[in-house]
């Protein structure tokens, strides 16, 4: 299959196939997430480890991201 089929193909997926996708080609370019143009500092490396680490220890400090969207919505009056 071409590259062009592919993205001809892209908008009759659902959204969940989608999302599978999104998260196989994020498995795939390997965890350099983030542009080469704009690296993480190492001040938010830190950050984002300390966030992870502090969710670690009391997993019930989040929210399910449905419940976050619905009230980011609402505050926007979407």
């Amino acid at each position: 299959m071409r590259t062009s089929e592919i993205l001809d193909e892209l908008p009759r997926l659902t959204k969940r196939d989608r999302d599978e996708i999104r998260l196989k080609l994020a498995e795939l370019d390997g965890d350099g997430w983030a542009d080469a143009d704009d690296p993480l500092t190492d001040a938010d490396k830190a950050l984002i480890e300390a966030r992870v680490e502090a969710h670690e220890r009391d997993p019930t400090s989040s929210i399910p991201w449905a419940q976050f969207e619905e009230g980011l919505k609402r505050r926007l009056g979407e």
